[in-house]
């Protein structure tokens, strides 16, 4: 049998980031050789991971790529178990990763998809073995969770510590300004873009409730339809981004501002950890 020397234990430790016994103990199945001892960690670590495999991914970082002048846009939600991890270097490298690979890319319809193709961080390394290798490193159970790409100009926005994302579709306009509406939209949580936008029904619904309100206030049935009109402003500024008075000039709305600077808001994606 091969001997194992201490260096070549060390030499695999700093390749594969594993403890020293679970190296040794490779190398001396893999009699010496470290690129068969590399696939046996990497057997081992995905033993592992399929016993942890029903475990809850409640933490983990939401990534975006976005380009006005591409124009692409892309969001990612990675997971992982714990807080630790999902700040972690190599875990934030490895959502940036996706998310760029997804919009600069040929595109991807599944998690599956995306992870089969190239890592943009290291071209000799497809994105599943960057997962992978981490994964065994870190011996969390990760899980790419939702993928979305928008072929179109895109401003983004993550929250500092990737709980909260936005990707905004827009013609027109500015990257700083498209950021600014991002940052809105994660702060006032908007549902739809524009009053056209909501739930028929759910305006009808609220209809029917500030007009029996207003009953209930004693109003005259004859003024009781324009009432409503008026209070459903209030309803549609909670609801509809254009409609909302703009975080960093509450003198005029989303609408107003993306108006003056000549861009129209197209659509927008906004995820949070935990918030399909």
């Amino acid at each position: 049998m091969a001997e194992i020397t201490a260096a070549a234990v060390k030499a695999l430790r700093e390749q594969t980031g594993l403890p020293m016994m679970d190296c040794k103990k490779a190398l001396t199945e893999a009699q010496g050789d470290p690129n068969l001892a590399v696939e046996i960690l990497r057997k081992a670590g995905m033993k592992t991971m399929e016993k942890r495999a029903g475990r809850a991914t409640s933490c983990g970082r939401i990534a975006i790529y976005a380009d006005m002048d591409k124009p692409v846009g892309a969001i990612v939600d990675l997971r992982c178990e714990s807080a630790p991890v999902a700040a972690n270097a190599e875990f934030i490298q490895l959502a940036g990763d996706l998310a760029r690979q997804l919009a600069l890319g040929p595109g991807a319809a599944t998690p599956e998809e995306l992870l089969s193709q190239k890592s943009p961080g290291n071209p000799t390394r497809t994105l599943q073995q960057q997962f992978d290798d981490l994964n065994n490193r870190i011996r969390e159970v990760f899980k790419l969770e939702r993928i979305e790409r928008i072929d179109a100009p895109c401003g983004g926005y993550v929250h500092h510590n990737g709980a909260a994302a936005v990707l905004l579709e827009v013609e027109g306009g500015n990257a700083e300004l498209a950021k600014d509406i991002c940052m809105h939209t994660a702060a006032m949580r908007p549902w739809v873009v524009a009053v056209d936008d909501l739930d028929p029904a759910v305006v009808a619904k609220e209809r029917e409730i500030l007009s029996e309100a207003a009953r209930g206030e004693g109003k005259p049935e004859k003024i009781i339809a324009k009432m409503v009109e008026g209070r459903l402003r209030n309803f549609y500024a909670e609801r509809c981004l254009l409609e909302q008075p703009f975080v960093k000039d509450d003198s005029q709305t989303v609408g107003k501002v993306s108006e003056a600077a000549g861009m129209k808001i197209l659509r927008f994606v906004h995820w949070e950890l935990g918030k399909e």
